[in-house]
């Protein structure tokens, strides 16, 4: 693969393990950093060796209503990754013995959001620094496009709205839940 292609290969380590990886670098906070330290569109190895990757541990700290992190992120990165039987394996390692989820593209950004706000709190971000990389002014525009992919979809930036709310709901003790998030800014 060489070293702009690099390749994670978790096939022998735990589900929970690969589900928290997996979750850590899709992440907001983890694609703002990453954005700044690629001076290209080619992520060389030595890049992603230097991303700020959670250390497990990080997994275990009280997140909300006696629940840790590690309670919080792998039930959505089941739902957001087993789509299909052909998961059935992965879902069954992280003891889920149901069928796969159905894929609902509104539900799935409710997943993220959350899981952007739950990572937010991990690497102990404020309110003002998740809004500013959600929305950075330019030329510091982290994700421009989306903004604006979103603007011209749904009339607002509905993944800021999404995160900030979940990121307030966490904040004030409560488990993220988006199902009934109110319209309007947060």
């Amino acid at each position: 693969m060489g070293n702009s292609a690099p390749v994670i290969d978790y096939e022998n380590a735990r589900a929970i393990a690969s589900a928290l990886v997996l979750a850590n670098m899709n992440s907001l906070p983890l694609d703002w950093a990453a954005r700044f330290s690629v001076g290209g569109v080619n992520m060389n190895f030595f890049i992603v060796k230097q991303l700020p990757v959670l250390p497990p541990e990080t997994y275990l700290e009280d997140a909300v209503m006696d629940l840790k992190y590690v309670e919080l992120v792998v039930p959505r990165v089941l739902e957001l990754t087993y789509t299909a039987h052909n998961l059935e394996g992965f879902a069954r390692d992280l003891g889920y013995q149901g069928p796969p989820f159905t894929w609902d593209d509104e539900r799935r950004h409710h997943l993220q959001s959350e899981l952007d706000a739950i990572f937010s709190h991990m690497y102990r971000l404020d309110r003002a620094d998740v809004e500013w990389i959600l929305d950075a002014p330019p030329p510091s525009s982290s994700f421009p496009a989306l903004k604006r992919n979103e603007i011209d979809k749904f009339g607002e930036y509905r993944t800021q709205r999404y995160v900030l709310h979940a990121y307030d709901q966490l904040a004030r003790g409560e488990l993220p839940n988006l199902e009934n998030e109110p319209r309007g800014r947060s």
